[in-house]
């Protein structure tokens, strides 16, 4: 990010970094180290860590103005921070889905939910997560974390019905 700026003698150009908001520049410095760390946590990987937080800060420049409008920035730029690292995190989870077998059409079927149903089924039964940590993960009341769950089991209560051939719903 930098504006074309000659030098005096208007021959070589000369990089001048953009100017950002003195107050977006002080919370960058105030959270990034905490914020790679975290995205490393779940990442894996450094890049993909820089990646994401790099990402996480543009969208925050993008909407400084209205966040400076919220009650707690802290507290709504964190979870920017949540929903770029665990989308990516699941988007990961599910091309690697895809391309498992799990000889009853399992995984193809979890590929196949939308995105908040895949979020929350990956995030209660792989993950072990309750249901107040998938909601503050990902930014919801826990009733709709409830809801998402139930209707991705309706929807995976087909192939688990031809599997077991029974009616049960699968927990």
């Amino acid at each position: 990010m930098s504006e074309d700026v000659r030098e005096d003698d208007g021959r070589s150009p000369v990089a001048a970094p953009l100017r950002l908001p003195l107050d977006f520049q002080a919370h960058y410095l105030m959270n990034q180290e905490a914020w790679h760390a975290y995205a490393l946590h779940f990442l894996r990987t450094n890049d993909a860590a820089e990646e994401a937080v790099h990402r996480v800060f543009l969208e925050i420049l993008r909407h400084w103005n209205a966040l400076l409008a919220e009650a707690d920035l802290q507290q709504q730029t964190w979870a920017i921070l949540r929903r770029v690292v665990i989308d990516e995190l699941l988007q990961d989870f599910r091309e690697e889905l895809a391309a498992m077998d799990s000889g009853v059409g399992l995984y193809p079927a979890l590929g196949k939910l939308p995105q908040r149903q895949f979020d929350v089924i990956v995030l209660r039964y792989i993950f072990d997560y309750n249901t107040a940590r998938i909601s503050w993960y990902l930014g919801v009341t826990p009733s709709t974390v409830d809801y998402h769950c139930r209707k991705a089991r309706e929807r995976l209560a087909p192939v688990y019905q031809s599997r077991y051939g029974t009616k049960e719903d699968p927990k």
